[in-house]
Protein backbone atom coordinates (compact mmCIF):
# COMPACT_ATOMS: atom_id res chain seq x y z
CA UNK A 1 0.00 0.00 0.00
CA UNK A 2 2.30 2.80 -1.21
CA UNK A 3 1.94 6.30 0.18
CA UNK A 4 3.27 9.67 -0.90
CA UNK A 5 3.90 12.80 1.11
CA UNK A 6 1.39 14.89 -0.84
CA UNK A 7 -1.40 12.29 -0.87
CA UNK A 8 -2.41 12.69 2.74
CA UNK A 9 -5.03 14.07 5.10
CA UNK A 10 -5.05 17.67 6.27
CA UNK A 11 -6.50 18.52 9.70
CA UNK A 12 -8.00 21.95 10.36
CA UNK A 13 -9.11 23.16 13.81
CA UNK A 14 -12.37 24.83 12.87
CA UNK A 15 -12.52 26.67 16.18
CA UNK A 16 -9.13 28.33 15.66
CA UNK A 17 -8.67 28.81 11.92
CA UNK A 18 -10.47 29.02 8.62
CA UNK A 19 -9.54 26.42 6.03
CA UNK A 20 -7.90 27.64 2.85
CA UNK A 21 -10.61 27.82 0.18
CA UNK A 22 -8.08 26.25 -2.20
CA UNK A 23 -8.53 22.97 -0.32
CA UNK A 24 -11.84 22.45 -2.12
CA UNK A 25 -10.09 22.83 -5.46
CA UNK A 26 -7.39 20.39 -4.40
CA UNK A 27 -10.02 17.86 -3.40
CA UNK A 28 -12.02 18.37 -6.59
CA UNK A 29 -8.92 17.83 -8.72
CA UNK A 30 -7.71 14.80 -6.78
CA UNK A 31 -4.64 16.48 -5.30
CA UNK A 32 -5.47 15.95 -1.60
CA UNK A 33 -6.85 12.77 -0.05
CA UNK A 34 -8.86 14.01 2.95
CA UNK A 35 -9.64 17.38 4.56
CA UNK A 36 -10.63 17.01 8.22
CA UNK A 37 -12.44 19.78 10.08
CA UNK A 38 -12.30 19.40 13.85
CA UNK A 39 -14.41 21.58 16.15
CA UNK A 40 -16.51 22.78 13.22
CA UNK A 41 -19.48 22.73 15.61
CA UNK A 42 -19.70 22.71 19.42
CA UNK A 43 -19.37 19.28 21.04
CA UNK A 44 -22.88 19.51 22.47
CA UNK A 45 -24.34 19.70 18.95
CA UNK A 46 -22.82 16.32 18.11
CA UNK A 47 -23.85 14.82 21.47
CA UNK A 48 -27.44 16.03 21.17
CA UNK A 49 -27.86 14.79 17.61
CA UNK A 50 -26.22 11.45 18.45
CA UNK A 51 -28.85 10.94 21.15
CA UNK A 52 -31.67 11.94 18.82
CA UNK A 53 -30.62 9.67 15.95
CA UNK A 54 -30.10 6.79 18.38
CA UNK A 55 -33.84 6.79 19.03
CA UNK A 56 -34.46 6.15 15.31
CA UNK A 57 -32.37 2.98 14.95
CA UNK A 58 -35.58 0.96 14.67
CA UNK A 59 -36.25 2.85 11.42
CA UNK A 60 -32.95 1.81 9.84
CA UNK A 61 -33.04 -0.35 6.72
CA UNK A 62 -30.41 -2.82 5.54
CA UNK A 63 -29.62 -3.61 1.91
CA UNK A 64 -27.67 -6.86 1.56
CA UNK A 65 -25.17 -7.70 -1.17
CA UNK A 66 -23.03 -10.75 -1.90
CA UNK A 67 -20.04 -9.21 -0.12
CA UNK A 68 -21.54 -6.82 2.39
CA UNK A 69 -24.51 -4.80 3.58
CA UNK A 70 -25.49 -1.14 3.91
CA UNK A 71 -27.54 -0.12 6.95
CA UNK A 72 -28.94 3.38 6.73
CA UNK A 73 -31.48 5.79 8.13
CA UNK A 74 -32.83 7.69 5.15
CA UNK A 75 -32.51 6.85 1.45
CA UNK A 76 -29.35 6.98 -0.62
CA UNK A 77 -29.76 7.96 -4.26
CA UNK A 78 -27.55 5.27 -5.79
CA UNK A 79 -30.02 2.61 -4.62
CA UNK A 80 -32.93 4.35 -6.36
CA UNK A 81 -31.60 5.31 -9.78
CA UNK A 82 -34.13 2.96 -11.37
CA UNK A 83 -36.93 4.23 -9.11
CA UNK A 84 -36.57 7.98 -8.76
CA UNK A 85 -40.18 8.51 -7.69
CA UNK A 86 -39.53 6.06 -4.86
CA UNK A 87 -36.40 7.98 -3.90
CA UNK A 88 -38.11 11.36 -3.66
CA UNK A 89 -40.97 9.85 -1.67
CA UNK A 90 -38.48 8.22 0.72
CA UNK A 91 -36.57 11.52 0.98
CA UNK A 92 -39.75 13.35 2.01
CA UNK A 93 -40.58 10.67 4.57
CA UNK A 94 -37.05 10.78 6.00
CA UNK A 95 -37.20 14.56 6.30
CA UNK A 96 -40.47 14.36 8.24
CA UNK A 97 -39.04 11.67 10.53
CA UNK A 98 -35.80 13.54 11.23
CA UNK A 99 -37.58 16.86 11.73
CA UNK A 100 -39.95 15.23 14.21
CA UNK A 101 -36.96 13.82 16.10
CA UNK A 102 -35.27 17.23 16.15
CA UNK A 103 -32.24 15.88 14.28
CA UNK A 104 -30.78 19.00 12.67
CA UNK A 105 -27.13 18.02 12.23
CA UNK A 106 -27.21 18.21 8.42
CA UNK A 107 -28.51 21.79 8.56
CA UNK A 108 -25.83 22.82 11.03
CA UNK A 109 -23.00 21.15 9.12
CA UNK A 110 -24.07 22.78 5.84
CA UNK A 111 -24.04 26.18 7.54
CA UNK A 112 -20.67 25.41 9.12
CA UNK A 113 -19.13 24.43 5.78
CA UNK A 114 -20.54 27.50 4.08
CA UNK A 115 -19.03 29.79 6.70
CA UNK A 116 -15.72 27.92 6.99
CA UNK A 117 -14.99 27.96 3.25
CA UNK A 118 -16.68 31.29 2.51
CA UNK A 119 -19.13 29.71 0.07
CA UNK A 120 -22.08 31.60 -1.35
CA UNK A 121 -24.46 28.74 -0.60
CA UNK A 122 -24.61 25.11 0.52
CA UNK A 123 -28.19 24.03 -0.10
CA UNK A 124 -30.17 20.82 -0.50
CA UNK A 125 -30.36 19.83 -4.17
CA UNK A 126 -33.70 20.25 -5.88
CA UNK A 127 -35.14 19.15 -9.19
CA UNK A 128 -36.62 21.80 -11.53
CA UNK A 129 -40.09 20.49 -10.63
CA UNK A 130 -39.47 21.38 -6.97
CA UNK A 131 -38.77 17.92 -5.58
CA UNK A 132 -36.12 17.99 -2.86
CA UNK A 133 -33.35 15.45 -2.56
CA UNK A 134 -32.58 13.88 0.82
CA UNK A 135 -30.42 16.24 2.87
CA UNK A 136 -28.25 13.44 4.28
CA UNK A 137 -28.08 9.75 5.05
CA UNK A 138 -27.07 8.17 8.35
CA UNK A 139 -24.85 5.09 8.06
CA UNK A 140 -24.52 2.41 10.74
CA UNK A 141 -21.43 0.20 10.47
CA UNK A 142 -21.95 -2.55 13.04
CA UNK A 143 -19.32 -4.90 14.44
CA UNK A 144 -17.77 -6.94 11.64
CA UNK A 145 -18.97 -4.70 8.79
CA UNK A 146 -16.57 -3.46 6.10
CA UNK A 147 -17.46 -1.06 3.30
CA UNK A 148 -15.70 -2.54 0.25
CA UNK A 149 -13.53 -0.63 -2.21
CA UNK A 150 -15.73 1.56 -4.41
CA UNK A 151 -16.17 4.98 -5.95
CA UNK A 152 -19.15 7.33 -6.27
CA UNK A 153 -19.86 9.46 -9.33
CA UNK A 154 -23.43 10.66 -9.83
CA UNK A 155 -22.53 12.34 -13.13
CA UNK A 156 -21.64 8.88 -14.46
CA UNK A 157 -24.12 6.69 -12.62
CA UNK A 158 -27.23 8.77 -13.30
CA UNK A 159 -26.60 9.27 -17.01
CA UNK A 160 -29.85 8.79 -18.90
CA UNK A 161 -32.11 9.44 -15.91
CA UNK A 162 -32.60 13.12 -16.71
CA UNK A 163 -31.96 14.32 -13.15
CA UNK A 164 -30.29 17.68 -12.65
CA UNK A 165 -27.26 16.25 -10.81
CA UNK A 166 -25.84 14.79 -14.02
CA UNK A 167 -24.94 18.34 -15.09
CA UNK A 168 -22.57 18.89 -12.16
CA UNK A 169 -18.87 19.47 -12.77
CA UNK A 170 -17.50 18.10 -9.47
CA UNK A 171 -18.65 15.84 -6.65
CA UNK A 172 -17.27 15.77 -3.12
CA UNK A 173 -18.45 13.85 -0.07
CA UNK A 174 -18.88 15.12 3.48
CA UNK A 175 -18.87 12.60 6.35
CA UNK A 176 -19.69 13.53 9.95
CA UNK A 177 -18.52 11.09 12.63
CA UNK A 178 -21.11 10.79 15.39
CA UNK A 179 -19.59 7.72 17.03
CA UNK A 180 -16.43 5.78 16.30
CA UNK A 181 -15.87 2.06 16.73
CA UNK A 182 -13.41 0.55 19.21
CA UNK A 183 -11.05 -0.71 16.51
CA UNK A 184 -10.94 -0.59 12.72
CA UNK A 185 -13.22 1.66 10.71
CA UNK A 186 -10.32 3.41 8.97
CA UNK A 187 -10.95 5.23 5.72
CA UNK A 188 -8.59 4.15 2.95
CA UNK A 189 -8.46 6.72 0.17
CA UNK A 190 -6.66 5.87 -3.07
CA UNK A 191 -5.25 8.31 -5.59
CA UNK A 192 -7.04 6.63 -8.47
CA UNK A 193 -10.13 7.86 -10.32
CA UNK A 194 -12.49 5.40 -11.95
CA UNK A 195 -11.86 4.52 -15.61
CA UNK A 196 -14.10 2.44 -17.92
CA UNK A 197 -11.46 -0.30 -18.10
CA UNK A 198 -11.91 -0.78 -14.34
CA UNK A 199 -15.23 -2.54 -14.89
CA UNK A 200 -13.33 -5.79 -15.35
CA UNK A 201 -12.68 -5.60 -11.58
CA UNK A 202 -16.33 -4.98 -10.62
CA UNK A 203 -17.63 -7.52 -8.12
CA UNK A 204 -20.62 -9.26 -9.66
CA UNK A 205 -23.81 -9.00 -7.55
CA UNK A 206 -21.75 -7.35 -4.87
CA UNK A 207 -20.48 -4.01 -3.66
CA UNK A 208 -17.55 -2.28 -5.26
CA UNK A 209 -14.39 -3.53 -6.94
CA UNK A 210 -11.63 -6.06 -6.44
CA UNK A 211 -8.65 -4.56 -4.60
CA UNK A 212 -6.42 -5.30 -7.62
CA UNK A 213 -7.87 -2.23 -9.33
CA UNK A 214 -5.81 0.05 -7.06
CA UNK A 215 -2.56 -1.93 -7.11
CA UNK A 216 0.40 0.44 -7.18
CA UNK A 217 -1.61 3.60 -6.41
CA UNK A 218 -0.88 5.80 -3.37
CA UNK A 219 -3.20 5.23 -0.41
CA UNK A 220 -3.97 7.51 2.53
CA UNK A 221 -5.34 5.77 5.63
CA UNK A 222 -7.24 7.95 8.09
CA UNK A 223 -8.89 6.98 11.38
CA UNK A 224 -11.62 9.52 12.23
CA UNK A 225 -12.53 10.70 15.71
CA UNK A 226 -16.04 11.35 16.98
CA UNK A 227 -16.89 14.94 16.05
CA UNK A 228 -14.74 14.97 12.93
CA UNK A 229 -16.24 16.38 9.75
CA UNK A 230 -14.21 15.22 6.79
CA UNK A 231 -14.33 15.82 3.06
CA UNK A 232 -13.13 13.53 0.28
CA UNK A 233 -13.45 13.24 -3.47
CA UNK A 234 -15.56 10.07 -3.75
CA UNK A 235 -14.87 9.66 -7.46
CA UNK A 236 -11.52 8.27 -6.26
CA UNK A 237 -11.51 4.73 -4.93
CA UNK A 238 -12.06 4.37 -1.19
CA UNK A 239 -13.09 1.84 1.46
CA UNK A 240 -13.96 1.65 5.15
CA UNK A 241 -12.09 -1.10 6.95
CA UNK A 242 -13.77 -3.71 9.14
CA UNK A 243 -15.41 -2.33 12.28
CA UNK A 244 -14.77 -3.94 15.68
CA UNK A 245 -16.75 -3.28 18.85
CA UNK A 246 -19.09 -0.30 19.05
CA UNK A 247 -20.98 0.83 15.96
CA UNK A 248 -19.33 3.31 13.63
CA UNK A 249 -22.10 5.90 13.24
CA UNK A 250 -21.85 8.61 10.59
CA UNK A 251 -24.02 11.13 8.82
CA UNK A 252 -23.05 12.05 5.30
CA UNK A 253 -24.01 13.79 2.13
CA UNK A 254 -22.54 14.42 -1.27
CA UNK A 255 -21.67 17.95 -2.37
CA UNK A 256 -21.94 18.96 -6.00
CA UNK A 257 -20.45 21.99 -7.74
CA UNK A 258 -21.63 23.26 -11.11
CA UNK A 259 -18.37 24.85 -12.29
CA UNK A 260 -14.69 25.48 -11.59
CA UNK A 261 -15.44 28.45 -9.34
CA UNK A 262 -16.56 26.12 -6.52
CA UNK A 263 -18.49 28.98 -4.93
CA UNK A 264 -21.85 27.25 -4.38
CA UNK A 265 -22.70 23.65 -3.57
CA UNK A 266 -25.80 21.50 -3.62
CA UNK A 267 -26.03 18.44 -1.39
CA UNK A 268 -27.89 15.13 -1.45
CA UNK A 269 -27.97 11.82 0.34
Amino acid sequence: MPTTDNWTHIVIDGAAERPDADLLRRLAHGETAVVVLRNLLPAEVFADNRTRIGKLFANASTTSYANGALTTIGPYLAKYLQDLDGYFQAADEAKDMLDTAGFDLADQVRAGLRDAFGLDAVSVAQEPDGRDYAASVVRIHADGVRNPLHNDNIMRDAQGTGIALTDLAYQLSCVVCLQECDEGGELRMYRKPWEPVDEQYKIQDGLGYDEAVVDGYPCCEFKPQAGDVYLINPTRYHSIERVTGADRLTMGFFMGFADDALHSAVVWG
